[in-house]
């Protein structure tokens, strides 16, 4: 058993509201916090994901599991500057594993950064994210994880072309994609997922569809993720 955490977007709207929730959601919060041990690989990056309008202009997509990292520290794992802006919410595991599109053109890593901060810390780093503009910066792009013999072993940092990056408030995790070429081509101008999904851009990730793959499997591993959660939280052990 591979043990992985979670994924997914901000709910803290909802935490303000009713006090008489504050010690569920602290539950949840811990709960989330432990499950890169608790759960097994295939419940979290399952082998085949499928992308029901996840593709350009509406198009499905369906992911393949290449390759999964053992879990690890975040050593070597992010370019120093990324390394540096993460570097107030801690490292407690890293999770990660790469997929590829159904024609093997593509291929992307999924990474879920555990962290040793409380919600107040995850709260500050997900603001400056959002203020700063820091998910949009190409010099803050996550590292794929490349493995040998298999269509992602070229995929390297001159290949990545696409990312999305999140910091969650309602859990201890950093969760990011990021995507590139099967063939080993580099990406002369990458782009953010948010803007290369746009119908109007033209730069050659947008153009390849590879912010959908970027932003798709981000998006389908999410709901997996909250799935697990929701689990474990319902069914402590």
């Amino acid at each position: 058993m591979l043990g992985l955490g979670l994924i997914g977007g901000a709910v803290t709207g909802s935490w303000l509201t009713d006090d008489g929730e504050d010690g569920a959601l602290g539950d949840h919060f811990a709960t989330a916090g432990t499950l890169w041990h608790n759960a097994p690989v295939d419940q979290l990056f399952p082998p085949t994901v499928e992308g029901t309008g996840a593709g350009p202009g509406g198009a499905d997509r369906t992911w393949t599991r290449v390759a999964v990292a053992p879990d690890s520290g975040c050593a070597h794992a992010f370019d120093p500057l990324l390394q540096k802006v993460l570097a107030p919410v801690g490292c407690q595991r890293l999770l990660r594993a790469t997929y590829t599109d159904a024609t093997q053109s593509y291929v992307t890593t999924v990474g879920l950064l555990f962290t040793k901060a409380d919600p107040v810390a995850m709260a500050a780093l997900a603001h400056r994210f959002r203020t700063e503009g820091l998910d949009r910066r190409a010099d803050l792009m996550p590292r794929p994880y490349a493995a040998k013999d298999t269509v992602a072993a070229g995929f390297g940092d001159k290949q990545r072309a696409s990312w999305t990056i999140s910091v969650l408030t309602d859990a201890p995790v950093v969760a990011y994609a990021v995507s590139g070429w099967a063939d080993g081509r580099s990406a002369d101008v990458p782009q953010p997922a948010a803007d290369a999904v746009s119908a109007e851009a033209t730069t050659a990730p947008a153009q390849a569809g590879l912010g959908n793959e970027a932003q798709g499997l981000a998006d389908r591993i999410e709901r997996r993720l909250r799935q697990s959660i929701g689990t474990a939280t319902e069914n402590p052990s």
